[in-house]
């Protein structure tokens, strides 16, 4: 029998869930990972906004995961470090201000902040998908704070180098990226250096038409 790797996705209620459903996606299809998710309240409020109806969210993350969590759960047992002594990373995606800072100030308030402690504490790989602007001075010290801990800090910042085409270029950059930091090999974005970009330049051309050309 063998035996999977194993991850812990959390979604939080910053905007941007699109990123966590698409990593979940990649993840899914690669069928080489056991996926746990956990689900803050609100994250499922934004996804009623932002991207698909509350019941139709829920649908494709319990579709695309091993276990499915809300934050509430401290029962869960995820809050315990000798159920993950063995899982392989957590990632938050998004990550919003408010868990970054339960995070940053060991408040285990919910099942999300306390799992990325559980990690924190055994020493495993935590990545924390920031998606928020501006940042204010005690935002950037939280984040200095969880990183001095052990937390890799990803801004959901999309570059532009790679010509996105669309929304989903822009997307699989940041999850692209999430993924690099794994150590999970994706074609997900064109990288620096790989295919230079000569023509249909469909960023400016959206901007400028015909001055681009």
């Amino acid at each position: 029998m063998t035996i999977l790797p194993k991850l812990v996705v959390g979604i939080s209620g910053a905007s941007g869930v699109i990123y966590g459903l698409r990593l979940l996606d990649y993840l899914s299809k690669l069928g080489s990972y056991e996926t746990y998710v956990i689900l803050s309240k609100n994250a499922v409020k934004v996804a009623d906004h932002e991207c698909c109806s509350k019941e139709s969210f829920i649908k494709i993350v319990k579709s695309r995961c091993r276990e499915l969590y809300v934050s509430s759960d401290l029962s869960s047992p995820l809050s315990s470090t000798s159920f993950i002594y063995n899982f392989n990373s957590m990632i938050i995606i998004p990550c919003s201000l408010k868990t970054l800072a339960m995070i940053a100030n060991s408040i285990q308030g919910n099942l999300l902040s306390r799992t990325a402690l559980n990690f924190l504490r055994l020493r495993k790989p935590l990545l924390l998908v920031i998606r928020e602007t501006p940042l204010s001075t005690i935002d950037i010290i939280n984040m200095l704070k969880a990183s001095l801990t052990g937390a890799t800090i990803l801004p959901a910042s999309p570059a532009f180098y790679s010509n996105p085409k669309n929304l989903s270029d822009v997307v699989d950059y940041v999850v692209g990226k999430v993924l690099d930091v794994l150590g999970i090999e994706n074609k997900l974005y064109r990288r620096w250096g790989e295919d230079r970009v000569t023509q249909d330049r469909y960023l400016c051309v959206q901007f400028f038409d015909q001055e681009c050309l």
